[in-house]
């Protein structure tokens, strides 16, 4: 029998080969899910986007910092039940600003030079989620949680 990867390591692999999640935020009518370019902190503690603020997804995260994060390693194919690998983070959002805005920007920025711009306009907003709980889910039932705290 195979021993699987500790969590953590299957999450880094994961995290660092993805660049996108959907991010699911809640208002007072209706769940909304949009598209994100991401990072995390190499302690994964923390996941890091980008919005503008005058989003429905900004608005929503401010209503209601609660938000899921879904990365997953699907290729669209049959195979993907038993091959791919899906995590869903659950935690809370906030903006963050000053001398740590800048040190999440210059992070991001190293993962996606292309958004430099965007994540340096003024009417951006650096967005950083407090990871909870982690849960990855493998061979379409195979289900943990790992809590990064």
């Amino acid at each position: 029998m195979n021993v699987p990867e500790p969590i953590s390591e299957i999450l880094r692999s994961l995290l660092a080969a993805q660049r996108f999640a959907v991010l699911a935020t809640s208002g007072d009518d209706q769940p909304h899910a949009s598209l994100v370019a991401f990072v995390t902190t190499p302690d994964l503690r923390y996941i890091v986007f980008v919005t503008e603020r005058d989003t429905r997804k900004y608005i929503q995260l401010i209503a209601n910092p609660h938000v899921a994060l879904l990365i997953d390693s699907r290729t669209n194919r049959a195979a993907d039940p038993e091959e791919a690998t899906a995590v869903t983070v659950s935690g809370l959002a906030e903006e963050v600003s000053g001398d740590e805005r800048a040190q999440l920007v210059a992070l991001y920025n190293a993962r996606h030079p292309y958004l430099a711009d965007f994540a340096r306009a003024p009417t951006s907003a650096m967005m950083r989620v407090t990871v909870a709980t982690y849960r990855v889910v493998s061979r379409f039932q195979e289900v943990h949680e790992w809590h990064p705290a």
